[in-house]
C-alpha cells in the first residue's frame, strides 16, 4: 500500500506585521522550522515585504462582473490552493487584526467569491478541506482581552466567521499576550516551546486526516474491483 509522503502536506503562512525583527516574524519562522522538522513543508508570504495591497477594488466585490484576476491575486491564490494549512501570523492593534490581513482575506480569500455561498446550497467553498491557524499577539494581557469581550468578539467575528464563511475544516488559535520591546528571553523561550506544540499538533492532525483519506480511497477502489 502506497504511503502518504508527510512533504506533499504544505503549510502557507502569511505573516502580516511590518517590522522586520518583531516578535511575530520569529514566530512565523519558528513554526516553519517546527513543520519542516516534521517532514512537512512550509512556506512565508511576507505581506509587508512584498507590498501587498489591501484595499478591495470596486471589481473585486463579491459578485463582480469580471472575470479576470488582478495579477497579485493570481500570484498569492497559487500557494494557497496548494496548501493544506493557512497560517495567518499578526498582531492584535485596536482590537482586531492589521488592514493588511484584513486586505488578504477580503483580496485572496475571498477573490471571486461567489454570493451563492452566503446561503446553504452545497457549494465546494475556496477551503474546504484546509485547516486555519491565527497566531496573534498583543501588548495586553488575555484577561484583559476577555473582561471586555475583545477575545470574543474576534474569535466569533473573525475566526469561526472565516472558518464558516470559506469552509475551512477546522480552525485553531493561539494568542501571545504580554507581548512588550523589553519581553524578558525566558518569556520568548516559553512562548516559542508553546507555538512548537502546536505546529506539531496541527501536523499530526493533518497526516491522520491525510491517512485516513488515502486509505478510504484506496478500499474503495478494492471494492469496485
Amino acid at each position: 500500500m502506497c504511503r502518504v509522503d508527510p512533504s506533499d502536506i504544505r503549510h502557507l503562512v502569511v505573516l502580516g506585521h511590518p517590522a522586520p525583527l518583531s516578535f511575530n516574524r520569529l514566530v512565523a519562522h519558528s513554526y516553519m522550522q517546527t513543520v519542516q522538522d516534521c517532514g512537512q513543508t512550509a512556506s512565508l508570504r511576507d505581506l509587508y515585504a512584498r507590498h501587498f495591497n489591501p484595499c478591495l477594488g470596486q471589481a473585486e466585490r463579491p459578485g463582480g462582473t469580471t472575470a479576470e484576476l488582478a495579477p497579485d491575486v493570481k500570484a498569492e491564490l497559487g500557494p494557497l490552493h496548494r496548501s493544506a494549512v493557512l497560517v495567518l501570523v499578526y498582531p492584535l492593534w485596536f482590537g482586531g487584526p492589521p488592514a493588511i490581513i484584513k486586505g488578504y482575506v477580503d483580496r485572496i480569500l475571498g477573490a471571486g467569491f461567489p454570493l451563492s455561498a452566503l446561503k446553504p446550497s452545497g457549494v465546494e467553498l475556496r477551503c474546504t478541506g484546509k485547516r486555519l491557524v491565527m497566531l496573534t499577539s498583543s501588548a495586553s494581557g488575555r484577561p484583559w482581552l476577555e473582561e471586555r469581550g475583545h477575545w470574543l468578539a474576534l474569535r466569533r467575528a473573525f475566526d469561526e466567521y472565516l472558518a464558516t464563511i470559506f469552509g475551512f475544516d477546522a480552525v485553531e488559535h493561539l494568542h501571545f499576550d504580554a507581548i512588550v520591546p523589553d519581553l524578558t528571553k525566558h518569556r520568548i523561550m516559553e512562548n516559542l516551546a508553546a507555538l512548537r506544540e502546536c505546529a506539531r499538533h496541527v501536523c499530526a492532525d493533518v497526516l491522520a486526516e491525510r491517512h485516513r483519506t488515502h486509505t478510504a480511497l484506496i478500499m474503495a477502489k478494492r471494492e469496485v474491483a
